[in-house]
């Protein structure tokens, strides 16, 4: 396949984000694609392999684009429009990003991110519950409390209540001094921070305090029955079986529920079934009950969260496959 130069002209103001900070991200668009990206007097030239040339034209389009939409362009951004481009993708990435759930307090528009991101949104919109299955930094806590803002804001519930098993991730917070409520707080301190972002400290202390809006361990669910309320169960893989039946059998009317967790991360005593894997198996049919399963292509964290979760798992892969052969071998 031939050397091509394509050429692609773009106002200034947009070409200085789209290469980032020192060209960053031009840098690394070119690392990626084997390119070379050379600004003549706002006329972009793209030189390579024409299919590598084709792809980078493509993606940066996409980015000048989302420029043009006022919005900055973030390094997460970039990466995932170099893997959609790598994959031939059309225009996955303006898709995704025209889809506004909210902003936060300063202002900030809460979009989807990734194409996952944008698929387990709109199965909040769709479904009555949906179970977001992912590693750490997917968004999946994060956007379901954004949707339960919003759908709150607009009058579409009537109180939001978030819950999560108060199990310890390998440390003892018994011995802490205060009452029950000062020492669940630790494990639901991740819901009150994006609470605080979203809506803001003193809207968030407003509407606690007129019992709107509930932050209580699972436990508290027991024997209530759930009507006209958006519910975010988060961190279900740490439920036991029990628990999550009793959660979901709280559900009333008017209802939407959200149970987002990370099946690689349980901190169930050993030999517990989780909840959550039971779950999977027997939900997976009924209709109005919808599972997103988010990957490390999907964590939007920093770049390197993305590199550290593909190698656990690429590592438990390859130990489960090393088990596998052993036993096979013994059998023999």
């Amino acid at each position: 396949m031939g050397i091509v130069t394509r050429q692609m002209e773009l106002n200034a103001a947009h070409m200085q984000k789209i290469f980032g900070m020192q060209d960053a991200f031009v840098k690394k668009i070119e690392k990626e694609f084997q390119v070379q990206i050379i600004d003549r007097n706002g006329m972009l030239q793209i030189t390579g392999e024409e299919i590598n040339a084709d792809r980078v034209c493509h993606i940066i389009s996409q980015l000048n684009t989302i420029s043009h939409r006022g919005n900055e362009i973030e390094e997460q951004s970039v990466d995932y429009a170099i893997t959609m481009g790598k994959e031939d993708a059309e225009e996955v990435l303006t898709e995704i990003d025209g889809d506004c759930i909210c902003h936060t307090i300063s202002g900030k528009p809460i979009k989807p991110k990734t194409l996952g991101q944008k698929q387990y949104v709109d199965a909040i919109r769709n479904n009555m519950i949906v179970f977001g299955l992912g590693p750490a930094g997917t968004g999946k806590t994060y956007l379901a409390m954004a949707m339960a803002i919003t759908a709150f804001k607009n009058e579409e519930v009537g109180r939001i209540i978030l819950t999560r098993p108060a199990i310890e991730a390998g440390e003892k917070l018994g011995f802490l001094p205060g009452d029950l409520q000062s020492k669940v707080d630790p494990y639901l301190r991740p819901l009150y921070d994006a609470l605080y972002q979203i809506m803001g400290a003193e809207s968030f202390t407003r509407n606690m305090e007129k019992g709107l809006i509930e932050v209580a361990p699972l436990a508290y669910m027991r024997g209530r029955t759930l009507d006209n309320a958006y519910i975010i169960l988060d961190e279900a893989q740490n439920t036991t079986p029990a628990q999550m039946k009793m959660f979901l059998t709280r559900i009333g009317f008017g209802s939407k529920v959200v149970i987002t967790g990370d099946l690689s991360q349980k901190d169930l005593p050993t030999g517990t079934q989780s909840g959550l894997d039971v779950a999977t198996r027997v939900l997976s049919k009924i209709e109005d009950i919808a599972f997103c399963k988010l990957t490390s292509r999907d964590v939007v964290r920093h770049p390197l969260v993305q590199k550290i979760v593909k190698a656990y798992d690429d590592f438990e892969n390859r130990e489960k496959n090393r088990s596998r052969d052993k036993n096979g071998r013994k059998k023999v």
